[in-house]
């Protein structure tokens, strides 16, 4: 344990002098969870035995992909000069998909430590959570990590860290969260730095709820930051928008363990446990304040995310569609940006609709619901929000292709388009822009921020985006490049909604809104897919892509046919032909009152595009 660190930990309702609230933000694998640990261990709140790597993330899915997903918060003790000061310290995530964490995380601090790679230099996703923060008016205080690297360049890094935030590069910090080498004088600069909270101790209590989790044995944890005023145990407390109120059964500090106090003050960031298991009567960005003595104006919440991808969530069992409801219901708390309604699907059965920030926090969410809840589930192809404005005046919103206006004439389609910008090494240039011409991108501009680094800025329609766009521009820069994308409005476009029908009735769960130009292609692959997949069947089943009415693209799933001509050996052609055409009628007749039954695998596997497993198991 570090000399410096003071011991016991510093109690609650210090004075707000004392106290300094503040993140960590940088691009995904910058470093930021090694430096968290570090400064853990330095200030003694995590003895050496419990320590292990990536401390604060608790989930498994974190741990086995090295990411953060969910921020969180922690108090350290530090002592400078006599002094015992309380550092609160919020570990927020790199990647795009969890930007609202990280935006929250901001609204909760007076500072930020802005961490790059000192091998990689400033990413993308570094250059976004930085101008989140100067919107936040934070205080900024920019490290280089990682420089016990052979590859790291401190000095070129600090240069254009400094050209970028403005400053010399020698007020750049350099540290190695894994050896722990200048990480004291950084919490040293965290104090000499960044200012401490503001509030009124004697007005009525005001807290912020910037995040909350559910515990199965405790109910709804909720995380605050203190405004104004204090809040005790056992106080009566009551939340603004909701007007619900609540008895405080536990308040206290993370430490990083929860530690229960005697109260939090101006200032402070720590936790309440009300005992509330109804998971909606704690919503992030909400106010918290006294029952007795209520504040009368509630704290500015945090804007509302706008979901960018929507996909259906359906249980591969019907049965366990409450459980599915449930399980949603708690991951809202935890996950504020998941949006959810349900809906029905004629292929499918019960299930939602969700709303999600991008593909990774799809991927997350699902796979957060198999392990966490124990579901077994099918999500639908993503898709984004469509506005369909039709000849008589009507304006739709199309989040499911299912929505999608028939009948009526459609004047325009418009679709949301996102501002991407790319960072890369120069000799990608060409590779990039070519990339994203063919995903209809328009070039906005381009900008050098060294002699061998250039920021790309293009247009592009988000539905391009969402699939494989970025897997596409990782393999074609040796994954070098990085993707930073925002919303900026909509564009009328030329989109039609492809449908693919099965011997003549419609699959709702196949149906996908795409350009004209690529609809072709669209109904080519899916047609040979779904041969692929779905099983013969007695009698002949055409499978066909639609744009409305006309067919552009056809695949055959041949019937099943009994050798009728076994038992005839020599004879006339008359009685083979005779035989054919008795079979062709049989089959005919069949057709007509034949359905087609797809089986579950055959829509998980053409909605997730593997068709080559299926391939092989029905080998």
């Amino acid at each position: 344990m570090s000399p410096r660190a003071a011991n016991p930990p510093v109690p609650a309702a210090t004075d707000p002098a004392l106290i300094r609230n503040f993140c960590i933000i940088a691009h995904i694998d910058h470093g930021k969870s090694t430096l968290a640990d570090r400064m853990l261990g330095i200030t003694g709140v995590v003895s050496d035995r419990d320590m292990r790597a990536q401390y604060l993330d608790r989930m498994d899915i974190e741990r086995e992909r090295g990411i953060t997903i969910k921020s969180q918060a922690v108090r350290m003790p530090w002592e400078i000069e006599g002094t015992s000061y309380a550092l609160n310290m919020i570990d927020t995530p790199g990647h795009v998909d969890f930007s609202y964490e990280v935006s929250r995380s901001l609204a909760a601090c007076e500072g930020a430590i802005l961490l790059v790679d000192a091998a990689q230099g400033i990413e993308a996703q570094t250059l976004a959570n930085l101008y989140l923060a100067l919107e936040n008016d934070l205080e900024i205080i920019p490290v280089l990590n990682k420089i016990d690297l052979p590859a790291a360049d401190p000095d070129k890094y600090a240069r254009e860290l400094a050209d970028l935030i403005g400053g010399s590069p020698d007020d750049v910090l350099r540290v190695s969260g894994k050896t722990g080498m200048g990480v004291e004088a950084l919490l040293d600069r965290v104090v000499e730095r960044i200012p401490a909270p503001v509030g009124n101790a004697d007005a009525p209590a005001r807290a912020m709820i910037f995040d909350s989790v559910y515990d199965a044995y405790r109910g709804v944890v909720t995380y605050v930051r203190m405004v104004d005023g204090k809040l005790s145990p056992r106080e009566r407390i009551q939340m603004m928008s909701t007007r619900a109120t609540h008895d405080i059964l536990e308040i206290g500090v993370s430490s990083p363990e929860p530690t229960p106090t005697k109260g939090l003050g101006v200032g402070e960031v720590g936790y309440l446990i009300t005992g509330v298991k109804d998971v909606r009567q704690s919503k992030v960005g909400d106010t918290v304040t006294t029952a007795v003595k209520p504040a009368t104006d509630a704290l500015p919440g945090y804007t509302e995310p706008l979901p960018m991808v929507f996909s259906g969530i359906y249980p591969i069992d019907a049965s366990d569609y409450p459980e599915l409801r449930e399980a949603l219901d708690k991951l809202k708390l935890s996950d504020a940006a998941l949006v959810y309604e349900p809906e029905t699907s004629v292929a499918l059965g019960f299930g939602f609709r969700c709303g999600f920030l991008g593909l990774l926090h799809l991927e997350i969410v699902t796979e957060r619901l198999q392990r966490e809840f124990g579901l077994d589930i099918i999500a639908t192809a993503p898709s984004v929000p469509y506005e369909v404005t039709t000849e008589d005046g009507k304006q739709v919103t199309v989040t499911n292709p299912s929505e999608f206006p028939t009948g009526a004439k459609i004047v325009e389609v418009s679709e949301p388009v996102v501002k991407a910008a790319i960072l890369a090494p120069k000799d990608y240039v060409g590779t990039i822009m070519e990339l994203c011409q063919s995903r209809r991108g328009t070039l906005l501009g381009m900008e050098y921020l060294g002699e061998d680094r250039v920021e790309i800025r293009y247009t592009i329609p988000l539905g391009e985006i969402v699939f494989d766009f970025f897997d596409n521009l990782k393999s074609k820069t040796a994954g070098y490049a990085s993707l930073d994308y925002e919303p900026s409005g909509e564009q009328a476009s030329d989109l039609v909604k492809v449908d693919i029908l099965l011997q003549g009735e419609q699959v709702d769960a196949f149906s996908a809104i795409v350009h004209r130009d690529k609809a072709y292609a669209y109904g080519t692959m899916m047609a040979e897919r779904l041969r692929k997949l779905i099983p013969r069947q007695q009698f002949e089943v055409p499978i066909q892509a639609a744009i409305g009415a006309r067919i552009i693209a056809r695949e055959n799933i041949r019937a099943m046919r009994k050798d009728v001509l076994a038992k005839c050996y020599g004879g006339d052609i008359t009685r083979k032909r005779k035989l054919l055409e008795k079979q062709k009628e049989g089959k005919k007749r069949m057709k007509m009152v034949g359905r087609v039954e797809v089986p579950q695998e055959a829509f998980i596997a053409a909605l997730s595009g593997d068709t080559e497993g299926k391939e092989a198991k029905k080998k």
